[in-house]
């Protein structure tokens, strides 16, 4: 049975600089190949992502082609760093643009998320981390992912400005790591567990598309 996770890297950085959210990231990508699961990150700065709440709003929009990738994956993990205490735009972005899909539904007339799990992994030297990853774990949820117990893990750092998560050897801090193999193990337990034993459609079918 494959398992597929997709970590969606919303840092502002492109792709040729280091991004402090995504090396945390990669030591959920770690246990992930050691259980066998394929995996792939996808740095949303590296794609013209449109404006909008549809899944696919033309004119050289790529979030489609970033959005098939979403509905081939059982996991989901959104990669945020923190600015003034809040998510990035492009964290938000991505979830106004899985929002935009959240009409459309499987085969058996569910919201077209269901049976896929999500976390969140947040990176920052200020506070905001418990503030962003309620906000995303609640807007995956509410358009149909969903939740297991304890899938957010992040590192932040002192209170002011200071080292981020690489130069301050945030993979050495235990918190830090415990929670992501918290997060990363709930993850991988309830994606198996959804592929066997899918929501059933009783009182779930959604009407007219909404």
């Amino acid at each position: 049975m494959t398992i597929k996770a997709l970590l969606l890297n919303a840092s502002l950085k492109s792709g040729d600089e280091v991004s402090n959210t995504e090396s945390l990231m990669h030591e959920a990508v770690s246990i992930f190949h050691k259980n066998g699961i394929q995996t792939e990150i996808v740095r949303l700065a590296d794609y013209q992502i449109a404006y909008g709440v549809t899944a696919d709003e033309g004119n050289d929009d790529e979030w489609p082609e970033i959005f098939e990738k979403v509905k081939a994956a059982d996991i989901l993990i959104l990669g945020t760093p923190i600015w003034l205490g809040e998510k990035s735009s492009l964290a938000t972005q991505a979830i106004e643009r899985l929002y935009g899909a959240s009409g459309m539904t499987n085969e058996k007339g569910q919201y077209i998320f269901y049976n896929k799990v999500a976390g969140v992994v947040v990176t920052g030297n200020e506070d905001g981390a418990k503030h962003a990853s309620a906000s995303i774990l609640y807007g995956l949820s509410h358009i149909g992912f969903t939740i297991p117990p304890n899938v957010d893990t992040y590192w932040v750092g002192e209170a002011g400005p200071g080292p981020s998560y690489i130069e301050a050897k945030g993979n050495q801090n235990e918190f830090t790591m415990q929670h992501n193999q918290i997060m990363t193990y709930n993850l991988i337990h309830f994606a198996n567990l959804l592929k066997e034993h899918p929501i059933p459609s009783e009182g779930n079918v959604v009407k007219n598309g909404s």
